[in-house]
């Protein structure tokens, strides 16, 4: 008997048996689906986050309140805020040669509202250089200059999503809205940015501390000139707010540096979520290993008969470990399959993806499940007597 046999009566013992051997795939096709699956969304938030980081520009410096390190509630370290307008101008006063722009920074949530139309979004407070740091275009209309952000005038430029929600393919300049319960003029829109850009508009920070009743800033923002100068200003600008604060009472940094510390928090999660996804493959194992044992019990004279006509105990072992990582590898790939579909309905939402290694990773571990629990099966029934199986009744 050989191989080619072993396993074309593998295909058709199982075939033979097509629901039974569906339900024993089901716990595999489980757990692959949610290996995958739960690995490609947490790489499509990497996509997002990387793709805002990346719709702001480049060589941008942010200084934070407090002692940020991304791994502890951000509330802790924005309770104990210090950073104030002053502190962009001593930045500014002690390291401008080396910058592009500096700008305070002051981030609120609100409800813009115009005639009967409502969108939550986020309104950034900024001074006149606010455009110059990130890649935001103006598509219609102007922005605020730096005598409105002297006056606090109650100016703003709306995000694309929030202007085609709110006035349609109406012009929306010189129309006023509301910003909680402050009326603002909107005096230009900005053009589609992507990711949550658009879900964002810009009002003088002087507006938000005078109107919103906000004292302390969200953040800092600055743009080093060159690439090779960041590592230079972060310490520049370090050194000169130590003029005014205590070394715990802000953090400087860059891109790289928050985009490297939320990939580690992410890959961290995304090993632990496939951790625990991967504990439907194990039950789904022990569910293979308990039907090949129960279809041993059931096809004892069917061994005895190959045996007595010729069938090596090996061959009989291969037959049974075969049939088990063909409906492993089988479940395998039905949940690849889901996987990818899932991931493909929501790639418009997320940029989500599969990674090659999570494709690799579950194939590999689909094939060693069929034969780990596939093993002692096999070995069991390579070991029948051919005598006794034959009058196994």
């Amino acid at each position: 008997m050989r191989l080619s046999e072993v396993l074309r009566s593998s295909i058709s013992s199982l075939g033979a048996n097509k629901l039974r051997s569906f339900l024993t795939m089901l716990g595999v096709i489980i757990g692959v689906f949610a290996v995958v699956s739960l690995v490609s969304l947490v790489k499509g938030v990497e996509n997002y986050i990387v793709d805002t980081f990346n719709s702001l520009g480049s060589n941008l410096i942010l200084v934070s309140p407090g002692r940020a390190n991304f791994t502890s509630d951000p509330a802790i370290f924005y309770s104990n805020n210090k950073l104030e307008a002053k502190h962009a101008k001593i930045i500014e006063q002690n390291t401008g040669d080396l910058l592009v722009a500096v700008s305070p920074n002051i981030r609120i949530g609100k409800t813009l509202s115009y005639k009967n139309k409502n969108y939550y979004a986020t309104v950034v407070g900024v001074n006149e250089k606010g455009l110059d740091l990130v890649n935001y275009t103006i598509e219609k209309g102007d922005y605020f200059t730096k005598a409105q952000v002297d006056t606090k005038s109650k100016v703003v430029v709306l995000g694309y999503n929030i202007k085609a929600e709110l006035f349609g393919s109406q012009d929306p300049i010189g129309h006023r809205i509301k910003i909680g319960d402050e009326t603002f003029e909107v005096i230009g829109t900005l053009a589609q940015q992507g990711a949550n850009a658009d879900d964002n508009s810009m009002i003088p920070y002087t507006a938000s501390e005078e109107y919103f009743g906000i004292k302390n800033l969200s953040g800092i923002t600055t743009k080093a000139k060159n690439p090779e100068d960041i590592s230079f200003a972060m310490k520049q600008i370090e050194i000169a707010l130590m003029s005014d604060l205590k070394s715990d009472e802000f953090t400087v940094l860059s891109q790289e540096d928050i985009l490297a510390s939320i990939k580690s928090i992410l890959n961290v999660l995304s090993i632990g979520l496939g951790a625990v996804a991967g504990i439907s493959l194990f039950v789904g194992g022990i569910g293979i290993m308990n039907i090949m044992l129960v279809a041993v019990t059931e096809r004892t004279q069917e061994i005895g008969l190959r045996k007595a006509l010729g069938a090596t105990s090996m061959l009989i072992g291969a037959q049974f470990l075969i049939e088990s990582i063909i409906v492993s590898v089988s479940g395998g790939l039905i949940g690849l399959f889901l996987a990818w579909t899932m991931t493909v309905a929501t790639k418009s939402l997320l940029n989500s993806e599969i990674p090659w290694w999570a494709v690799g990773l579950a194939l590999g571990f689909s094939i060693f499940v069929g034969m780990l629990f596939g093993t002692y099966p096999a070995i069991k029934a390579s070991k029948k007597d051919p005598i006794e199986a034959l009058r196994y009744e």
